[in-house]
């Protein structure tokens, strides 16, 4: 995984797995969604460099000092706080609290990875409490183990191969014909002339 420079923690599940919650206490800085501020101190998570970007509607008064608001509705919260990062000059960040809840936040947050890679210059890195996207464009190789569980999305590739997984790789045209693959060693290698997603699992 990347060295994050941030950690944006959004509203969804809290992590519980050992990966994320060493992101979040090891992180340099931490942006909370909105809401998500409640998160860190029902959990005590104690960190100096705290801010909360969003509109403002969820943060309980006492954290309101934290409080960087953003009032336009275009985009949501994660995307503020994306922004936010990004005029702080860092790009690499680490997203967690992405997922769970409701089911239509977690498509839209894990797809919002390509679109802030694509269009905005970041390193995104999306963890969970099972394991953790990437986004990727052109040749990449990625570290992995023998059995490690490999899904791929793709979001513009015409040319899509694999080396080192079990089922060769082409250029999916749906979400679910990338998923359920396995690496077979240390390392696999994508050969793509455009973007995608990685997800692979911590076990």
């Amino acid at each position: 995984m990347i060295n994050c420079e941030v950690v944006i923690l959004a509203n969804g599940d809290f992590p519980t797995h050992a990966v994320p919650l060493s992101l979040l206490e090891n992180a340099k800085h931490i942006v909370a969604c909105d809401g998500a501020i409640a998160n860190l101190v029902e959990h005590h998570v104690h960190h100096q460099d705290v801010v909360v970007v969003g509109d403002g509607d969820s943060v309980p008064d006492a954290l309101r000092d934290r409080l960087i608001q953003i009032d336009e509705q275009e985009d949501n919260d994660l995307t503020k706080a994306t922004r936010y990062c990004l005029e702080q000059g860092w790009h690499k960040i680490a997203y967690l609290g992405a997922t769970g809840k409701r089911e239509d936040h977690t498509l839209g947050n894990i797809s919002l990875m390509a679109r802030y890679f694509l269009e905005m210059g970041v390193e995104p890195l999306l963890v969970s409490d099972y394991g953790w996207f990437v986004v990727a464009q052109g040749d990449s190789d990625f570290e992995s183990f023998s059995g490690q569980q490999v899904s791929l999305f793709n979001v513009s590739c015409r040319e899509l191969t694999s080396e080192g997984l079990k089922w060769q790789s082409y250029p999916f045209h749906q979400f679910w014909q990338g998923t359920l693959n396995e690496a077979e060693g240390a390392v696999f290698r994508l050969h793509a002339d455009g973007c995608y997603l990685v997800y692979r699992t911590f076990s």
